[in-house]
């Protein structure tokens, strides 16, 4: 089933569509991350303002460089020690959708370790989106049967992979790094 889904969602993926898919942490909404108008269409689907960033995901430290003008030395420090998801909010984003990144250049990643969002990232080699699977100001979702059928409707593909699993997860950490390694605690 993993396989299937993997290839179905980069088949979606290429053509510029939208999946619903599991995560590191919570399910999450996503497209590909160079792809200005896939990623409208996510702000469209949540209903989101596409003036508040969403965050990447990718799949090794090698795939976080390219899309980032500087990694403070701090980032490769706390990426060593830290055990939990964690989102970094790095300055000066590139390569990446003008759309997806936020007002002051930065964007929000996540290297992901969960199986089935590494492989699809490492076997379509570039960043995906990776945002809340919920309409904009509604909780999220803590697992597949949490997430709305009307939300579930406007996407193009919806992977079966862990759809099963009834843990509830949380969203990741998130801190923000500057360019000479001040760091902003955003959600623990």
């Amino acid at each position: 089933m993993m396989k299937e889904d993997i290839k179905n969602s980069i088949d979606c993926l290429y053509k510029g569509g939208t999946i619903l898919y599991p995560t590191d942490t919570i399910w999450g909404l996503g497209c590909d991350a160079c792809n200005a108008e896939a990623v409208s269409k996510i702000y469209k689907i949540k209903q989101r303002d596409n003036s508040k960033s969403m965050l990447i995901l990718v799949d090794s430290i090698n795939m976080l460089e390219r899309y980032v003008d500087v990694v403070p030395e701090i980032a490769y420090q706390i990426l060593e020690v830290n055990e939990e998801p964690l989102t970094i909010i790095y300055p000066k984003a590139k390569n990446l959708a003008e759309n997806l990144v936020a007002d002051d250049g930065s964007i929000a990643i996540r290297i992901t370790n969960e199986k089935f969002s590494r492989e699809l990232i490492s076997r379509y080699r570039k960043p995906i989106v990776s945002t809340s699977a919920n309409f904009s100001g509604q909780e999220s979702p803590g697992n597949f049967e949490d997430i709305s059928q009307d939300l579930k409707s406007k996407l193009d593909y919806i992977v079966a992979y862990r759809q099963n699993e009834l843990i509830t997860v949380k969203a990741s950490g998130i801190i923000k790094l500057g360019i000479a390694g001040e760091i902003e605690i955003i959600r623990v």
